[in-house]
């Protein structure tokens, strides 16, 4: 059964690959790519109930066992990430059905959406820090493709920046991959993890880790963010939608991989230069969310709001902590797919982009207005939403921890959230309707169900809390036991 583990990315990888020579068939294209997404959703849940039943499952490509070989390594943490990614690839593809240009599907728009999920879901799923480099690279590759369909003069300009910023960071992350098997003599993160252990972690793999650090910090968006908000506003709406949901995620997800399977011995050098991070984040995204009045740089500074929440929980690393932000990552790739498609639909309707030249748009479009104002009580983490679980369990973990100005910064921030996204509701939704029905573009029927959809992923998430709690608390298990890892992958190697 550990076979499954590898349909996530080699599904998408599969298809894409078909689809390429499938250019003029644009309904089977559609339908290709939606029927591989809801694969993948079902592989992933099934894998998730097999590694309660069984413990972290395990793939060793060609049958080299570790640690000479690749792997695929599946544990609740990772199946989680991936189960979220697929569902929400599903729902931006409905949408993109109704969105997306004829033009931008002819030229294989649906192939380069699999090849970002398949590196998206493989970087979640691999065992092999220099194949975590490999999913990286395809994730960034089809992202850059897909951050020019549309081909405007800004588009083009974030896009050069976009590419320039992930060259840097790929050159980075080689250099300290480098660096690490030079000090180790192994890239299986596993093995990497037993030899820092049995020797300790010395001051030259502590500068590693920061190097590491710097690399994802750049892929996640904490602190080095300054690409972020101007490269996530310029894609059409699908593609900013899982933009915003999944790619800092992924540098989210290889932080707490690496700093609490190798790189947690010295955590009052990395996890307090992680919480100074998170914190500054915190800071930064506030301002930025509340100094613009474009609609797609607030959604984007809210994601790196998001970023500095989820990392409080590494930073102080406790079981609450860590399990609350496993809760908050979930809960933010869901409702920050749900936050770019409103805010691209509302884009859409009424051809404007900031909130101050839109008005009265819930008397044309209320679906669109309430639907909305859901996503905000979310993300500010008003019970009895998905944000809230997450955001209470980190508080805890940070008064468990001391981390009181952690503390603090985090749910000033949610004000700074909540304040963004009223301030969009109350001057955008309500109020004299400036466009007429006549003049406003309709609202497709595939946006509003991609939409719906999404809004009952967040009151599923929140109301579903126990239940999802078994394999929250499994994974956050896993994260702060390394040996659980190290010992299902290399076993008796």
């Amino acid at each position: 059964m550990s076979n499954l583990i590898v349909m996530p990315m080699a599904l998408p990888v599969l298809f894409g690959i078909i689809l390429l020579f499938l250019r003029p068939y644009v309904k089977v294209q559609r339908g290709l790519s939606l029927l591989v997404f809801v694969a993948n959703i079902g592989i992933s849940a099934y894998v998730l109930h097999l590694i309660q039943q069984n413990g972290v499952l395990r793939l060793d490509f060609g049958g080299w066992e570790p640690p000479f070989g690749i792997l695929f390594v599946a544990d609740s943490f990772s199946m989680l990430l991936v189960l979220a990614a697929s569902i929400v690839a599903a729902v931006c593809l409905i949408y993109s059905f109704s969105s997306v240009e004829p033009s931008f599907e002819k030229n294989f728009y649906y192939s380069f959406v699999l090849f970002l999920i398949a590196g998206v879901n493989g970087s979640f799923l691999t065992g092999d820090i220099f194949n975590l480099f490999v999913c990286f690279e395809i994730m960034l590759l089809a992202s850059y493709v897909l951050i020019v369909f549309g081909g405007k003069k800004r588009q083009l300009r974030e896009s050069i920046k976009y590419v320039i910023v992930n060259v840097v960071s790929s050159w980075i992350f080689l250099v300290a991959i480098a660096y690490i098997y030079g000090s180790v003599g192994t890239l299986n993160m596993a093995h990497i993890a037993e030899r820092v252990a049995e020797n300790g972690q010395t001051a030259t793999l502590t500068v590693v880790s920061i190097v590491f650090l710097t690399v994802f910090a750049l892929k996640a968006g904490l602190f080095l963010y300054f690409w972020l908000p101007g490269s996530y506003s310029v894609p059409i709406s699908p593609v900013a939608a899982m933009f915003g949901a999944l790619l800092t995620k992924v540098g989210i997800y290889a932080m707490f991989r690496m700093f609490t399977l190798i790189f947690y011995h010295e955590p009052q050098m990395t996890h307090t230069i992680i919480g100074i991070l998170a914190g500054l984040t915190l800071i930064g995204g506030s301002i930025g969310a509340v100094a613009y009045k474009d609609l797609r740089l607030v959604a984007s500074y809210n994601v790196v709001i998001a970023v500095g929440f989820i990392l409080v929980g590494l930073a102080v690393a406790t079981p609450a902590a860590i399990e609350g932000s496993i809760y908050y990552l979930i809960h933010d790739i869901i409702i920050k797919a749900s936050l770019f498609l409103l805010v691209g639909t509302m884009i859409a309707v009424t051809g404007q982009t900031k909130m101050d030249e839109i008005s009265g748009l819930i008397k044309n479009h209320p679906l669109l207005g309430w639907l909305f104002f859901l996503t905000t009580l979310s993300l500010a983490g008003i019970p009895p939403l998905s944000g809230f679980i997450g955001k209470v369990l980190v508080g805890e973990g940070a008064v468990e921890g001391g981390a009181y100005v952690l503390l603090a910064l985090a749910f000033i921030s949610s004000i700074f959230v909540l304040y963004s996204l009223m301030r969009i509701f109350l001057t955008s939704f309500w109020g004299e309707t400036i466009i007429s029905k006549d003049e406003e573009a309709p609202a497709k029927k595939g946006w509003s169900v991609a939409m719906c959809i999404l809004a009952l992923g967040t009151i599923a998430l929140g109301l579903g809390a126990e239940s999802m709690s078994v394999y929250v608390q499994d994974a956050a298990e896993t994260l702060l036991n390394p040996k659980i890892y190290i010992d299902a992958v290399l076993g008796g190697n």
